[in-house]
């Protein structure tokens, strides 16, 4: 069987990002396809399984407690399962990038200001 998902169809609300989740589509992973422009990106926040994110085109700046890490088109930047993290886009060319989650479901919990800033993940 193949399954064609419409990127239109994934875009969250009137913005350019993408939102795919696997499970209605018989797929064990789910991704965002980001696009943003130079300071977009989300805030700090945790999954249960493993992130993996591939650079299409700009750059980011990742963070987590062990530190910051900037990845430029091509780069694949790998967080475990539970590690705290953030990124922003840093322009000035436009972000596109793949966030590819290790599950059917994306499972994500923000964490509020005071825990960002303790896990060091805050902007």
């Amino acid at each position: 069987m193949v399954v064609i998902a419409k990127e239109d169809d994934l875009r969250i609300g009137s913005g350019r990002t993408a939102r795919f989740e696997g499970e209605a589509y018989g797929s064990g992973v789910s991704f965002f396809h980001v696009h943003n422009t130079e300071g977009q990106g989300p805030g700090a926040h945790v999954h249960p399984y493993s992130e993996t994110w591939v650079v299409l085109a700009g750059r980011a700046l990742f963070r987590t407690a062990d530190g910051e890490g900037l990845a430029n088109q091509g780069d694949v930047v790998v967080v475990g399962a539970g590690t705290a993290h953030a990124f922003r886009a840093v322009g000035p060319e436009p972000l596109r990038m793949m966030c590819i989650h290790a599950s059917p479901r994306i499972e994500q919990d923000f964490l509020d200001d005071d825990a960002a800033a303790e896990a060091g993940v805050t902007f």
